[in-house]
């Protein structure tokens, strides 16, 4: 996360299961609301959509009839009368796209347009886009909340040699 290595990041959140990406989210959303609020954001649409921004949904929609997605961060189509007033952030994300069944849309969204790791791509960006010390928080809660992860932290290493 602190590197900014988007690549690296994507590949070991796709490893993660979508268990561990709901219990961060949840994480970040109580304690780093702030940060949550910037990651997997909705964007407004085109055509009729242009002010409307994408609602988050078990399963991505028609983008020239629906503004419905799965994906992260996905913006609202075309068209659609269904749509949200507002952003929707990762909170929303998780409780309405990886709920009950954590594994249906992580690390792939699903309908139409899925790509392989289109969900877990979304949110690296998201995350490397974030500020230095936003990073330093969601690299420790990661490492918190993700089975078997751990925070390691290098300062400095200095030695000296003597040599006789």
């Amino acid at each position: 996360v602190v590197t900014g290595q988007t690549d690296n990041l994507a590949a070991a959140l796709a490893k993660t299961s979508g268990k561990d990406i709901v219990q961060f989210a949840k994480t970040l959303d109580i304690s780093h609301s702030t940060i949550g609020n910037k990651v997997c954001k909705t964007k407004v649409g085109s055509g009729s959509a242009a002010s409307k921004y994408a609602m988050y949904d078990a399963t991505t929609a028609v983008r020239s009839t629906s503004t419905k997605t799965s994906l992260c961060g996905d913006n609202a189509g075309t068209s659609g009368s269904d749509h949200a007033t507002n952003p929707e952030v990762l909170k929303d994300f998780v409780e309405k796209t990886l709920v009950g069944n954590e594994s249906k849309n992580w690390p792939t969204s699903s309908g139409v347009g899925k790509k392989d790791n289109d969900n877990a791509n979304a949110v690296a960006k998201d995350l490397v886009a974030l500020n230095s010390d936003e990073k330093t928080i969601v690299a420790g809660l990661l490492a918190k909340t993700i089975e078997g992860g751990e925070v390691v932290e290098i300062r400095a290493v200095s030695s000296t040699s003597v040599m006789v």
